[in-house]
C-alpha cells in the first residue's frame, strides 16, 4: 500500500510500504528520504504518537492515509547549553557543566539520583563527564528498548510459541530483577567483597601471615617458604605427588614436624610442600582439628587449643596486597575440599572428600587399558577427552555412571 507523509517543513512524501511493517522500518526509509536521523523522527497519525515496535495494520494505517512527521532536530540545535549528540554527549561540555553546575536545586537533585555524575560535573575532567553521559544515554536505550518488547509482547499472538517464550524470559529476568533489589535493600553487604582470614604465626621462628582455611585437608606450606623458614632440610621427598583441586600443583614433600607459634604457645605442626610461588602458607583442617581450633566469626578470632590461645583475625589493611591474590592461588593448590594428595606409604595418592580413590601419583590406573577402552567409547558419544577423564575418575571407572553424569551436565 502507499502512505503519504508531510514533513514539518511541509514536504510531501509517498510512500510504498507494506501494511505489516513497523513503524521503526517506515522511520528508517524516511531517514534515506529526508536525511533526518531516526532517532529525531517522530511520526503522528490522526494525532496520536506512532510507537517504534508497532504495526502500521495495528495503527489502522490504510492504502492513501496521511501520516506527519515532526523533527525534533531544530529545538535540540537552538538550545547551546543543553544540546546533546546521539551518543548522549553534550556538544559542549563545558557550557553544559557550568549550566548544571549554577542550578543549586539541579545539583542537589543530581546528588541524591546520580552521586557519580555530580560528581562528574564538579570536577575539571570534561572527557570523564562526557563518557558517563554516554553510558547513562545507554541504559536509556536499554531501557526504553525493554519497555518497548514488553509492550509489544503484550500484543503478540497467544499461539505464538517463540512469542511465549519471550514472555516466560521477561517474567524470569523480572523475578531476577526483584531479588536483586531485595538484595540491594535487605542484604547490602552480600555484595561487598568477602576478605578471607589469616593469622599471624610464626612457623620454625620465623614470622608469617597464616591464611586459615577449613576447606582445605591439608597445611601447605611453599618451598619458597619453607626456605626461608629453614625447614627445607626436613623434606621427606618420598611423599611426593600431585594436588588437584580447581587447578593442580606438584607435592614436592613433606615436612613431618615443626613448631609453630599461635600467640604465646608452640604447637606441632606437619605441612605439605608444594611448588606454588604464589601461594605462601595455608593453615588446614588437617592442624584445625589436631589442636581444636574455632574460627569465631562473632568475636572475629581463631580460637586454639579449645581456647587456651585467641588471635585475631587480620583487617584487611594488614593484609599485604599479594596476598588478596593469593587466596585464588591457595584454592588451586590445596584443592580446598576437592581432591587432595595424601601418602601413607612411599607412593602417594590422590583422594578425593568421598573417600574414593582416583589413582596412584603415576596414574597407572588411568593409563591401563581398559580405562582407554572406556574414555574411547565415551569419546565417541560426542563429550571432551578431559571431560569423560575426569567423569571416570569421578566415579572410580564406572563407565554407566559416568555416562549418565555426562549426559546429565
Amino acid at each position: 500500500m502507499k502512505i503519504t507523509v508531510m514533513t514539518a517543513d511541509e514536504q510531501i512524501l509517498s510512500l510504498d510500504v507494506d501494511p505489516h511493517e513497523t513503524v521503526e522500518n517506515v522511520k528508517a526509509l524516511l531517514e534515506v528520504e529526508t536525511r533526518v536521523p531516526l532517532q529525531q523522527q517522530q511520526l503522528l497519525f490522526n494525532g496520536k504518537e506512532m510507537r517504534n515496535f508497532e504495526k502500521l495494520s495495528a495503527l489502522g494505517v490504510k492504502d492513501e492515509d496521511l501520516v506527519m512527521m515532526v523533527s525534533n532536530a531544530a529545538s535540540s540545535a537552538s538550545s547551546n547549553d543543553l544540546s546533546f549528540n546521539q551518543d548522549g554527549s553534550a556538544v559542549d561540555p563545558g557550557a553544559f557543566q557550568q549550566q548544571i553546575r549554577n542550578d543549586s536545586n539541579l545539583m542537589g537533585q543530581l546528588f541524591q539520583s546520580d552521586p557519580e555524575l555530580a560528581q562528574a560535573v564538579l570536577g575539571s575532567d570534561l572527557n570523564k563527564l562526557q563518557d558517563i553521559l554516554r553510558e547513562r544515554n545507554k541504559q536509556r536505550s536499554e531501557y526504553k528498548r525493554q519497555q518497548e518488547e514488553e509492550l509489544a509482547l503484550l500484543y503478540a499472538d497467544p499461539f505464538d510459541v517463540e512469542a511465549q517464550k519471550k514472555i516466560e524470559a521477561a517474567i524470569r529476568q523480572k523475578g531476577i530483577d526483584e531479588n536483586w533489589a531485595a538484595a540491594l535493600e535487605h542484604n547490602p553487604e552480600a555484595f561487598a567483597r568477602v576478605v578471607m582470614l589469616y593469622v599471624d604465626m610464626e612457623v620454625n621462628g620465623v614470622p608469617l601471615k597464616a591464611f586459615v582455611d577449613s576447606g582445605a585437608q591439608s597445611t601447605i606450606i611453599s618451598k619458597s617458604c619453607a626456605e626461608r623458614c629453614g625447614l627445607l632440610r626436613l623434606l621427606d621427598q618420598r611423599y611426593k605427588g600431585v594436588a588437584h583441586g580447581v587447578g593442580q600443583s606438584e607435592i614436592l614433600g613433606r615436612i613431618h614436624v615443626a613448631p609453630i607459634k599461635i600467640g604465646n604457645i608452640f604447637y606441632p605442626c606437619s605441612f605439605l610442600v608444594l611448588d606454588a610461588p604464589n601461594m605462601e602458607f595455608l593453615f588446614g583442617l588437617d592442624m584445625l582439628r589436631k589442636h581444636q581450633c574455632i574460627i569465631d566469626l562473632r568475636e572475629n578470632v581463631l580460637r586454639v587449643g579449645g581456647g587456651e590461645v585467641s588471635v585475631p583475625f587480620l583487617q584487611e589493611k594488614d593484609i599485604p596486597s599479594h596476598f588478596l591474590d593469593e587466596q585464588r592461588h591457595s584454592k588451586q593448590a590445596s584443592g580446598s575440599g576437592d581432591v587432595l594428595t595424601s601418602g601413607t606409604t612411599g607412593k602417594s595418592k590422590t583422594v578425593s572428600t568421598g573417600g574414593q580413590s582416583s589413582g596412584n601419583a603415576r596414574g597407572d590406573t588411568a593409563q591401563g587399558n581398559d580405562f582407554e577402552a572406556k574414555v574411547a567409547k565415551l569419546v565417541e558419544l560426542g563429550f571432551g577427552r578431559e571431560a569423560v577423564i575426569q567423569a571416570l575418575k569421578l566415579f572410580n571407572g564406572n563407565e554407566e555412571q559416568a555416562a549418565g553424569f555426562l549426559f546429565g551436565g
